[in-house]
């Protein structure tokens, strides 16, 4: 029979599940040096957010063909060493949507009318109507930022409550925001027009301090901030400060930067204003029972030889489809990935032409795998193998599968084409010897590309001295180059310019190189 170690605390539900089909240990204070002395005994694991499961543990797990997060975030596992070990890591990307939603609804009432403070007051004694005055939501403005399962709940109870929505999502289409019945709109005008916002978007390096002493000042004065999505999307600091000076009305606030949060925090010198919970956002008794019954299933069915529905680290394909595809399907996952970035703000459609002989293989993990990567810059660990179609189908992106065997430049071939709100962008990859990945073309500009993690694509006028003048001015802001491949059409025309560099590139030196004479446009791109 199959052995489950279950090393936090999990609902009695999720284990009556496992029990039905293995023997399950529940070790709920192990060490690490521990839980890599008996990780090789297990069939299965499952876990929440105290267990991490390093690269080392799960390498001595040789038995291991599953591995349970009973929640949304898998950072606690090395994905990566699991899925090179053939073991699947599923989590419950859904089971805490209504707890996490219903949070940040709460404690936007209890910001407006000082509920905490006027509790505190009661309980000392005092009687103190007129200084616990609050303010209603009904009509007022509020400003969702992230569109997702949880922002669009959110929205839904407000607009019960009388309150109008805007809401900025650049991955949303408006036809999709139509059918929520809000107002689609950027983030400036967001921030200005906003007497409530509530983020409900994921912490990446492009929302890290999304709010900011910048951002703040531009709200207005009473509005009130929630945040019950991730910590350090919120300068903290600044967010003090705003408070406390009045440049905004509020703040609540679930999640911290560092957790648990620190004694020595800047938030808790506040007495007023600023409501901070201990990461409640999924602590409901339905939530944990939810996830732990989502994720248990998951196990069992894996445990049966049944394919998991939320699986993070593989599509659900057989054994040998897989081994095949596998390849194609981090080809496919690169190039969304890029494309996306190129795209920039919304995508409204996707097209995936499987080329040469992959033109004749299963297709539908390649598409998946394609839309994967292009969401993932926006949705991080929520979008997977399984829900890759229908985020992007909640997203409003038309996806157009279309196949061309006849086109033999390599022996297969993968071409995507991204069209939105900032026009359209296409990229082309292969795969070489030893399955060696590729960019061959970008925007019909043949190319030749190993990827990088870090990466900088211009599109300029074939001329003496551009990508002299570039280099200089990368050399300048100590940003290395590890390599570069220019493709053109013709002589003194159009050309694009790939450089893989050693170092992000930072945030102004982009105009900077826009500015250049001859230069019609740059991207930073991150794999």
């Amino acid at each position: 029979m199959p052995k489950v170690l279950v090393s936090d605390p999990i609902d009695q539900k999720g284990i009556d599940i496992l029990s039905q089909v293995a023997t399950v240990d529940i070790s709920t204070k192990l060490s690490p040096e521990e839980l890599l002395n008996v990780i090789g005994d297990y069939d299965a694991i499952m876990i929440r957010s105290g267990t991490k499961l390093t690269a080392e543990i799960v390498e001595a797990g040789n038995n291991l063909k599953i591995i349970g997060r009973a929640g949304v975030g898998v950072d606690n596992v090395d994905v990566p060493t699991a899925t090179r070990k053939g073991i699947v890591v599923v989590n419950s990307p859904e089971g805490n949507t209504i707890a996490a939603a219903e949070h940040a609804v709460a404690m936007m009432l209890a910001l407006s009318r000082h509920i905490p403070e006027a509790n505190t007051s009661l309980k000392e004694g005092k009687w103190d109507r007129k200084k616990f005055t609050g303010v209603e939501v009904y009509k007022k403005v509020l400003g969702v930022v992230g569109l997702g399962k949880i922002g669009s709940h959110v929205a839904n109870v407000a607009k019960s409550m009388g309150m109008k929505i805007l809401a900025f999502d650049p991955y949303i289409t408006a036809e999709r925001a139509a059918t929520l019945g809000v107002s689609l709109v950027e983030m400036e005008i967001l921030l200005r027009e906003a007497d409530y916002i509530t983020l409900h978007i994921p912490k990446t390096p492009e929302t890290y301090h999304l709010i900011n002493a910048e951002t703040l000042a531009k709200m207005k004065p009473n509005a009130r901030i929630v945040n019950c999505a991730r910590g350090g999307i919120i300068d903290e600091a600044a967010l003090v400060d705003a408070i406390e000076s009045g440049v905004i009305g509020g703040a609540a606030i679930d999640v911290f930067e560092n957790e648990p949060l620190e004694d020595g925090s800047v938030l808790r010198s506040v007495g007023r204003n600023l409501i901070l919970t201990p990461h409640l956002g999924a602590s409901t008794e339905e939530a944990q029972a939810n996830v732990a019954i989502d994720v248990a299933e998951q196990i069992r069915d894996v445990l049966l030889g049944l394919p998991a529905k939320t699986a993070v680290n593989i599509p659900g394909v057989g054994p040998e489809v897989w081994q095949k595809l596998k390849p194609y399907l981090q080809l496919a996952e690169m190039l969304g990935n890029l494309v996306g970035q190129l795209a920039g703000g919304r995508v409204d459609s996707l097209d995936v032409r499987l080329q040469g002989e992959i033109a004749n293989s299963e297709s539908t993990p390649i598409v998946v795998a394609s839309l994967k990567g292009l969401l993932s810059p926006a949705l991080r660990e929520r979008v997977n193998f399984v829900n890759a179609s229908i985020e992007a189908k909640e997203r409003g992106i038309h996806v157009v599968e279309t196949r061309d065997p006849s086109i033999q430049d390599y022996t297969g071939s993968l071409h995507l084409t991204a069209k939105g709100s900032e026009g359209e962008q296409s990229v082309t990859g292969a795969l070489l010897g030893n399955n060696e990945i590729r960019i061959t073309n970008i925007n019909r500009f043949p190319i030749n590309v190993a990827p990088t993690h870090h990466m900088l694509l211009t599109l300029h006028q074939d001329m003496p001295g551009i990508i002299g003048r570039i280099g200089t001015l990368l050399g300048g802001y100590n940003v290395n180059i590890a390599s570069m491949q220019v493709g053109r059409r013709m002589v003194r025309g159009e050309a694009v310019m790939v450089l893989n560099i050693d170092d992000p590139l930072p945030a102004a030196m982009l105009n900077e190189i826009i500015d250049i004479n001859g230069v019609t446009d740059a991207f930073t791109v991150t794999l």
